[in-house]
């Protein structure tokens, strides 16, 4: 079930009223909750809610399993088994295929072609999303940082609508105590809810939207159909896209959930003004970039253990990252980029600091060359993230400075709007965000459901007929 439907709203219409009305009889509300979480889930293809309750129960015996084992190895033991089983399932679904097709390709090269047949798996939508949301539970039980919650509060937190199928992750220090005891309806910031989803709408709808069907799926699917200049353009555009398409539905999320009586952690800020590598995953993806980091690069030894080991640690956490986010070896290629491009700049803080200097002074013009090589990196790996193949990946980087004074159709005004209100748009100061969001609150109910009403409009008219599903879904 898509947010931005007519479907999703008659969903929410039905949902939320009956969770307020049930909010106080909490052995009513979290059946209902699920149930409906389960809906959701299952709109798509209904099958697929039998792996989410079998995930939901497996991890659910782990946890209190790993609580109530005594000694370390029995322990150790326990959560081994768990995260393997939590991966199987991950690794068959989303991996299979791509794994049995490279080494299809790689017997063909010797001349044993048809010795492994073509594996084609459906990919549950969400399973990235609520299988790490479980591995971060039983590990946070483990580390004795997490009491194991009951059946009941451990199914709404893994199946809870609003962030099952494509996130933010949502960690269990951060959402069971929320399920410990009735949601306050007069603690709901009702009018910073419809802010989020209002934005998120405006962002995936008008922006993502524009820029999917009015260059980067053309540019994309034929790059050598097209100039330079629409190629480069392009490629700026698919990187607001995803942010816009990301940004927009974390923020409907946020929002619903915030509806619901209940608070996500923030995950995106500003990524595009970021001065660094660094700096951009600080505010990228955060949810999953404080995943990886304490779940994947902190186990694997972290800063802790010499130089090498640290870029090799880098390394290996972004190549699992880019792994993470699709089954093809263009996605390794982008997890590569990042991560050495993380490592060379570990590298020269290192040489910094072994040559007793203190780090560069924070100048204006030191942080824009920051932030427009970092932008222009993070545009090159985005190349081969939306790449189909590592070919059609090169036909882009070609194209870029091969076709210099050909026609350029698909460079529109709009299309140059939408990306300048895009990156902008991150450079726009909290406060004043904070600001607008204030005076939205503090207007009068007619007066916020007109402004309301004006806005879904808006959204409507300057919007694509249908809308195309969320990019993150497929992860």
């Amino acid at each position: 079930m898509l947010f931005p439907t007519a479907t999703f709203a008659v969903f929410l219409a039905i949902v939320l009223p009956s969770s307020w009305a049930l909010m106080k009889r909490q052995r009513l509300w979290r059946p209902w909750m699920l149930a409906a979480s389960y809906v959701f889930y299952g709109w798509w293809d209904w099958r697929f809610v039998l792996l989410l309750a079998g995930s939901t129960l497996a991890n659910h015996a782990f946890a209190h399993g790993i609580h109530r084992a005594r000694g370390t190895g029995a322990r150790k033991a326990l959560l081994a088994v768990a995260v393997i089983a939590n991966l199987i399932p991950l690794a068959y679904f989303k991996y299979a295929g791509f794994f049995l097709s490279s080494a299809a390709n790689m017997l063909d090269t010797v001349g044993a072609g048809g010795a492994i047949g073509v594996v084609s798996v459906v990919l549950p939508v969400g399973i990235s999303f609520f299988t790490f949301m479980a591995i971060s539970y039983v590990v946070d039980v483990y580390r004795r940082e997490l009491e194991p919650a009951t059946l009941g509060r451990f199914a709404v937190y893994l199946a809870f609508f609003p962030h099952l199928v494509a996130g933010p992750i949502v960690r269990g220090s951060e959402l069971l105590p929320q399920l410990e005891r009735p949601r306050d309806p007069d603690a709901v910031d009702t009018s910073r809810a419809l802010f989020l989803i209002l934005s998120g709408l405006f962002f995936k709808v008008v922006i993502a939207s524009h820029l999917a069907t009015a260059i980067v799926d053309d540019v994309f699917a034929a790059p050598n159909a097209h100039s330079s200049p629409e190629v480069l353009v392009g490629v700026y555009a698919y990187a607001v896209q995803i942010f816009a398409d990301f940004f927009g539905y974390t923020n409907i999320a946020i929002g619903v959930a915030l509806l619901l009586g209940f608070k996500f952690p923030q995950n995106f800020a500003s990524p595009y003004t970021a001065a660094s590598l660094q700096d951009f995953w600080r505010r990228w993806h955060m949810t999953l970039s404080r995943w990886l980091r304490d779940y994947l690069y902190i186990p694997l030894g972290g800063n802790r253990r010499g130089r090498l080991l640290t870029y090799r640690n880098l390394m290996l956490t972004m190549l699992l990252g880019g792994l993470w986010h699709g089954a093809a070896w263009t996605f390794v290629i982008w997890g590569g980029i990042h991560g050495l491009g993380l490592a060379v700049e570990r590298l020269r803080a290192d040489r910094r600091h072994a040559r007793g200097l203190p780090p560069p002074p924070d100048t204006a013009v030191r942080r824009w060359a920051g932030r427009l090589l970092t932008f222009h990196i993070v545009c090159f790996a985005w190349i081969f993230f939306r790449a189909d193949s590592f070919g059609r990946a090169v036909d882009i980087l070609v194209q870029l400075v091969t076709a210099w004074g050909r026609p350029s159709p698909l460079v529109t005004g709009s299309v140059l709007l939408a990306i300048a209100v895009g990156i902008g748009s991150q450079y726009v100061p909290a406060r004043a965000v904070t600001a607008a969001a204030g005076r939205f609150r503090a207007l009068p109910l007619p007066a916020q459901a007109t402004a309301v009403a004006v806005l879904l409009t808006v959204i409507d008219v300057l919007g694509p007929t249908g809308v195309a599903p969320f990019i993150y879904f497929r992860f």
